[in-house]
């Protein structure tokens, strides 16, 4: 008799399984490279654009002086790279925006990384709020819908929900404004804080978080309450598309054999619901909650400014309304690096619910 063990691995290949930790670090690496080209593509898209925006940038940062001095304008594209060829001027950009250089803005006179370290973090704390209001409130809604399929609580969560992703955010913005602030007074309309506060000491951006980080429960709940209105606002739309989306992937999973077997056993509906429906759903809710949260980032312009808000929405308008290049680029890239950034930690929330995903 042979006294030869038998090879551990997979039956019939001779291969050693791979362990669930190297599978993950692979899984994270690809979705890392791919985020890194994708932020490449959007500097070169970047880079491009700019390129083909009609007019000079000596003559538009110049003005006057530009006409009758051409040693200054000479001088000017000496200093900004502008007289060397494209491929090495992207070269030169790409490194810059690597660094965290994203030029001057030409209305406020400062590097446009420092305009947008101090506008982004308010439209973060604002989405943020909204996309966790959104998802509280959508897919609770969702199952409810699901659950009660074809009764009355269903008929009017659709109308809800239609209504929701039909009605324009810049009119929800307007009414809420003009009857929930202007008209009762019921909650702050403009700004972030009260007048008569001062912002906390800065460590995240986030009012409400930097407040209570510093122990200023006056301005965290100021702030907060600031909050309410805008966030709330562009909440209507998302809540909207998340019930939709929520009842249908439930209502599919609610018909499969395991869901039967469950309830067959004896199961509560609420242990069924939560254990064996919910996770297997939350892959879609988690992808449409991801392209939601960058579409609250790109989409706030209008709402922030109806509310005064002051975040990356309103330095996007005023940079376009000045034609600040530097300006309008700039938040081209960080909405864009955040769009990236959301959607590695979907990918990576994949992975999390359903470990299959990580194979892929």
């Amino acid at each position: 008799m042979s006294s030869a063990k038998p090879k551990s691995g997979t039956p019939g290949t001779g291969r050693t399984p791979a362990r669930p930790g190297g599978v993950l670090l692979r899984f994270l690496a690809r979705r890392l490279a791919a985020a890194l080209l994708l932020c490449v593509g959007i500097t070169l898209v970047a880079f491009t654009l700019t390129q083909l925006v009609p007019g000079d940038p000596a003559a538009a940062n110049l003005g006057q002086q530009a006409i009758g001095d051409p040693a200054a304008v000479a001088a000017f594209r000496a200093k900004y790279g502008l007289d060397q060829p494209l491929p090495v001027q992207y070269l030169t950009y790409i490194g810059n925006v690597f660094q965290g250089n994203l030029g001057m803005s030409q209305q406020s006179h400062r590097p446009v990384a420092e305009d947008l370290a101090e506008f982004v973090p308010a439209t973060i704390e604002l989405a943020l709020f909204a996309i966790v209001v959104s998802l509280l409130v959508g897919v609770a809604l969702g199952v409810v819908a699901a659950v009660n399929r074809d009764r009355w609580p269903d008929q009017v969560l659709r109308v809800v929900s239609l209504g929701g992703v039909s009605m324009p955010t810049f009119w929800v913005a307007l009414v809420a404004f003009y009857l929930l602030s202007f008209k009762f007074d019921l909650l702050p309309g403009t700004g972030r804080l009260d007048p008569v506060l001062s912002p906390p000491p800065y460590t995240t951006g986030f009012y409400s978080v930097d407040a209570a980080l510093a122990g200023q429960w006056d301005v965290m709940w100021s702030a907060l309450g600031h909050l309410v209105l805008p966030s709330l606002v562009l909440a209507v739309y998302t809540v909207g598309m998340l019930m939709r989306f929520s009842r249908a992937s439930v209502l599919e999973i609610l018909g499969n054999d395991y869901v039967r077997a469950a309830r067959a056993k004896g199961l509560p509906e609420r242990v069924v619901i939560v254990r064996h429906v919910l996770r297997p759903a939350m892959v879609a809710i988690i992808t449409v909650a991801g392209v939601a949260f960058g579409s609250l980032l790109s989409g706030a312009v209008l709402v922030e400014k109806i509310f005064s808000w002051p975040g990356v929405g309103q330095y996007a308008y005023r940079s376009a309304v000045n034609l600040d290049l530097p300006g309008i680029m700039g938040v081209s890239i960080v909405v864009a690096a955040v769009y990236i950034l959301i959607n590695l930690l979907v990918d990576l929330l994949y992975g999390v619910i359903d470990p299959r995903i990580r194979l892929t």
